[in-house]
């Protein structure tokens, strides 16, 4: 188990708008990411150093949008403005975490603009919709080489993350401390004021540290 992801959703100007002002504050540009057919949304992926990425994603116009729970969260956060919408954490058999949260997973696939199509499994959402603190799981199928993070200049790395909430909870949610998947990822936990869930996130880049 480690961090595979960090997901922001995106503002009143869509991915497009929130990219160009996420580059701009980074230093770097984002990828073109694809659709997620299945969720009725839509991202772009900018990779970090440690096999992880930040993703930003919208809602699309789709009726999946409206049923599938990722695409619920998505529009959710986007109504409020966009923002950090959660964390997601990368294991190798999704199947234990089925079992011992009792739901299971549901597929995904996108497309990538070079015509690689992704796909993978992802268990949690629901949980993330009930408490924001709340990682979700992801099982990749496919080559690593083709994993969101492949191709990280070096340039942009994620020190912090501040997360409102409780780790007893995360680490009962996890299965195990969450110490674990984050690995050299540093984070302060604080105690929510509101809606728990990321606060923001410290990322290392050629100008120094970025707190978005």
């Amino acid at each position: 188990m480690r961090l595979d992801h960090i997901v922001f959703a995106a503002g009143p100007g869509g991915v497009a708008g929130t990219t160009e002002r996420l580059a701009e504050q980074l230093g770097e540009t984002f990828r073109a990411g694809g659709v997620h057919p299945r969720f009725g949304t839509r991202n772009a992926i900018l990779p970090l150093t440690g096999d992880t990425y930040l993703e930003v994603v919208e809602v699309l116009d789709h009726p999946a949008s409206d049923k599938a729970p990722f695409g619920q969260a998505v529009r959710a956060r986007s109504a409020l403005g966009g923002g950090w919408l959660g964390w997601v954490v990368a294991v190798d058999d999704i199947s234990p975490h089925e079992q011992r949260l009792g739901r299971e997973a549901v597929s995904g696939n996108r497309h990538r603009p070079d015509g690689v199509e992704l796909h993978w499994r992802q268990l949690g959402v629901k949980g993330l919709q009930s408490d924001p603190q709340l990682p979700f799981f992801i099982q990749w199928d496919g080559a690593p080489g083709d994993h969101p993070s492949a191709g990280a200049t070096g340039d942009v790395s994620l020190e912090c993350l501040e997360i409102a909430g409780d780790p007893a909870r995360v680490s009962e949610w996890l299965g195990q401390s969450v110490d674990q998947p984050l690995g050299g990822v540093k984070v302060d936990w604080v105690a929510p004021h509101g809606t728990p869930g990321i606060v923001a996130a410290q990322l290392r880049t050629r100008h120094g540290l970025v707190r978005l």
